[in-house]
Parts: structure tokens; sequence; C-alpha cells
């Protein structure tokens, strides 16, 4: 007997009506999954408070969807304060293309259940409290731009990335990774126009391979361990306009090949072990020379990772957006005529780490913030006009590796909290107004290699503390009104080849061992 068609018909509706029984709306999933990501989370500023149980997340705060689909495909909550873990939950979000989390006070693991997020393309979780080793994530095929950079993320370098063939932007710098090298791989990379591998604990020499990715436009190995000759292949890389090399241990000459970089815009090479000449070719490349007031509002409404005008004729108030997204990195405007008092919007500025505003003409003191900045790594302030103390907050900048405020108008009494800087190697306070007694407690800086303090108006003695400094290499107190003996345990600085003393009231004589 023939099947009524109207009964098949019936038949299949009654299966689709009892499928959509059984199986919940991928929306459903979808809410469930943010509602418990929300639960992982501290959400001071109540930027969630949209996200309640309901159809559809598609108007939950920092969430956005695809048209067409209704499915969510961006997750943005961009310093929004939050703080806590990030849920595994995530992984239900199948359709997730941009999952960007930066600059909060996230902590814990990062999920590698993110694997199955499929889609992915942008994965930012910059500027967090992230811990324990990266998970390899090389499934995420689709990731055009991966930013882990500045957590305290450990374990091995997670070389797996040179997997993600896609990528364009890559950012894996300021963690707690172990020793290891740049992998050999980093050549499979080809379409990588942007690198920062900063302070990520890396030794040897730059992979040859990396030479041959010609779309690269700004590197950044600051930091670093890296070695042998200053890689004369470089100029391979015919698009870069940023070069970031600098406190490595990169030995040779600056090679001349490094002036057919014409797109070239800033270098920073110093701190390394080169040796000769600056090539005469290098003299090829332009320069820029701006003047006149800087645009107030620059930085305010796009986040701005690394800023640099140096050495131009920038005059009038300095900016004061220019980390209002909080996300900057490095802040170099060395070499204007900036002119009135440092802006007090940067002691928010927790993710710097290298200011340097030397050759100006600012005056004022300093705010209270910036000298507590956790983050940051050299603060320059030389060669200005400031006014006022060093802040005793300076010892919670337990990432300060160099301190210099040379030719101000800095004065009262140097802080003991200077002694608990336990990364800090070149202290230049000179040229000041500083007065009392040198702190005995800056005889726990291990790492000082260089301290300048003349030309102030220093009294008392010589700490003998001082000789516990074992890697001094520059020791200079003169010009001051310091009295009493030379301390013996000078005798204890076998590495120090420059002592000035002179200009003061010290009496005796120089310990056997400094005479020379």
């Amino acid at each position: 007997m023939a099947k009524h068609p109207l009964s098949f018909l019936h038949f299949l509706l009654c299966c689709c009506f009892f499928s959509t029984l059984l199986s919940p709306s991928l929306s459903s999933v979808e809410v469930e999954a943010l509602l418990q990501f929300k639960k992982q989370l501290k959400d001071p500023l109540h930027r969630l408070d949209s996200w309640k149980d309901s159809d559809s997340p598609c108007k939950f705060f920092g969430v956005s969807c695809d048209p067409i689909t209704g499915l969510v495909n961006e997750l943005s909550l961009d310093n929004q304060s939050l703080s806590g873990e990030i849920s595994s939950s995530l992984s239900a979000l199948r359709s997730l293309t941009h999952l960007v989390l930066p600059s909060n006070s996230l902590s814990g693991y990062l999920p590698s259940e993110l694997n199955k997020c499929s889609n992915l393309q942008v994965l930012n979780v910059t500027c967090n409290n992230l811990i324990g080793t990266v998970p390899d994530l090389s499934e995420l095929s689709n990731l055009r731009t991966l930013d882990l950079s500045i957590n305290y993320f450990s374990g091995p370098f997670p070389s797996w990335v040179t997997n993600l063939t896609g990528l364009v932007s890559l950012s894996l710098g300021e963690n707690h990774y172990d020793e290891g090298e740049i992998p050999e791989s980093i050549g499979n990379l080809k379409n990588l126009s942007y690198i920062f591998f900063a302070h990520s604990q890396l030794r040897g020499e730059i992979p040859e391979s990396f030479f041959e990715i010609t779309a690269m436009e700004s590197l950044d190995f600051s930091g670093n361990n890296i070695s042998g000759n200053f890689p004369k292949s470089i100029a391979k890389l015919q698009k870069l306009y940023k070069i970031e090399l600098f406190d490595n241990q990169l030995t040779g000459e600056i090679p001349p090949e490094l002036a057919n970089l014409t797109l070239l815009q800033e270098i920073d090479i110093s701190e390394n072990q080169l040796y000769g000449k600056l090539p005469e070719e290098i003299g090829r490349l332009k320069k820029n020379n701006f003047s006149g007031e800087f645009p107030a509002n620059f930085g305010r409404f796009s986040p701005l990772n690394s800023f640099d005008i140096s050495e131009n004729q920038f005059s009038g108030a300095f900016p004061k957006y220019l980390c209002e997204n909080g996300r900057l990195l490095y802040l170099l405007a060395l070499g204007n005529r900036f002119s009135g008092e440092f802006p007090d919007s940067y002691a928010k500025c927790k993710s710097l780490q290298r200011l340097r505003i030397n050759e100006n003409q600012l005056s004022g003191e300093i705010p209270n913030g910036i000298w507590a900045l956790p983050n940051v790594q050299m603060i320059d302030f030389g060669d200005n006009g400031f006014s006022g103390r060093i802040s005793p907050d300076i010892g919670t900048a337990s990432s300060l590796n160099q301190l210099i405020l040379a030719n101000n108008r800095f004065s009262g009494k140097l802080p003991s909290e200077l002694g608990s800087l336990a990364n800090l190697g070149k202290l230049y306070l000179n040229g000041n107004e500083f007065s009392g007694k040198i702190p005995s407690e800056l005889g726990a800086l291990k790492q000082l290699s260089s301290l300048h303090l003349e030309e102030n108006s220093l009294t008392g003695s010589i700490p003998a503390e001082l000789g516990k400094c074992a890697r001094l290499v520059d020791l200079n107190l003169a010009w001051n009104s310091l009295s009493g003996n030379i301390p013996d345990s000078f005798s204890l600085l076998t590495y120090l080849n420059s002592l000035n003393l002179s200009g003061n009231k010290l009496t005796g004589s120089l310990p056997v061992n400094c005479e020379n």
C-alpha cells in the first residue's frame, strides 16, 4: 500500500519538533558559556551587568554576533578592570573570531580548550597576570594576531607558534619563560609583519630563516641574551620601519647594509657589545625634524603600544593621553623642547616599561605614582628642570633597571627605599640638590654597575656597605660635602675601573686595591 504524502510530511515535522526539544539551541549554549565565564570574574565597574540569562547573548556588553547566524563572533573586554580566571567554557563559542581581553587583572591559566575555537583569528590577553605554561594552541590555524605579552607565563618558550603560518602579528614578550632560543622554524611565518619577543630569556643567534620573512615591518628582540655578530641579513627585510635589539649580547660592527632599509624610522641597538664606527652609509637615511606643539589629544582614542618622537623640536605642554588606553610600553620623547609639568595621567600607566623624556625643558615635581610604576625598567628624566623629592614609593618599582635623574633640581634626602630595587644597574643622580647622607641601604644593590652622585650637597661619611655592590664598575661621589675615611670595603670592588671622590672633605688614603 502506498504511503499518503501528507502522513509522510507529518512524520518529518514531528521529527524536527522532537529534535528541537531534545537539543538546546546554539544561542542558549553560548549564553550559558558566557555566564559561566562571568561567574569566575570580579567586575568592580559592573560592565557585565547586562550579562543575564536570556535567549541571546548578542546584547551583552562587549559581545558581537554574526548578523546572519546570530552566533557570537567577538568578545572584547579591553581594560575593564576585570579580575579572576578565564573559563574554559569559552570553548563553546565555536564561531568566535576575536577574543580580546587585554589590560585587565586576569589570573590563572590560559585554557587549552580554546583550541576548539577553530575560527579564532585574534587572541589578545596582553597586560594581565596569567601564569603557567602557555598551552599548545597550534590547532588555531586561522589565527592572524596572537598577543600573550606582559603576563607571568613560565615554562618553555612556546615554539609551537611557528605552526601558525597565517600569523601577521605575534607578541610573546615580557614573560618568565625558561631560557631558550628563537626557534629555527620561525621562517615558516611568511606573513608576519610584527614580532615582539622582548625580555623572553632568549639566547643564541637569530636564525637565518627569520630574515626570509620579507613582510616584516617591526621587530623587537630587546632585553634578551641574543648573541653573534650583528646580522647583515637584516637588510633583506626591506619593509622594516622599526628595529629594537637593545640590551643583548650582539657583537661585531654595524653593517653598512643597514642603510638599505630606506623605510627605517626607529632603531635601538644600544647596550650590546658592538664596536667600530657608525657606517657612513647610515647618513643616507632620512631623519625627521618636526617642530611646534604636539597634538593635545594624540593617543586618546587609539591604543598606543610604543611612542617615539625623540630628537625633534616639539614644544609646549607634554601630551597627556598617550597611555589613555593602558597599553603603552615605551614612551620616548627625549631631545625636544617640551615645557611645563609632566602630566600626572602617567601615574596610572601600569604597562609602561621605558620612560625617557630627558633633554627637554620640563619642570615641577614628578607625580608620586610615576615613581611606583610596577613594570617600568628605565626612567630617564635627565637634563630638565624638575624639582621636588624622590618619593619613597620608588621602592615598589621592582622592575627598575636604570634610574637617571641627572642635571635637574631634585632635592631632599635620598630615600632608603632605593636599596629595595634589586634589579637596578645604573643610578645617575648627579647634578641635583640632594642633601643628607648616602643611604647605607644602597649596599644591597647587587646588580649595580654605575653609581653617580656627584655635584650634590651630600654630607656624612661614605657608607662601608657600598663595598658590597660587587658589580660596581663606575663610582662617582665627587663635589659633595662628604667627610671621614674612604671605606676599606672599597678594596672588595674588584670590577671598579673608575672612581672619583674629589671635591669632598675626606681623610686618610685609598685602600690598597683602589690605588691603581
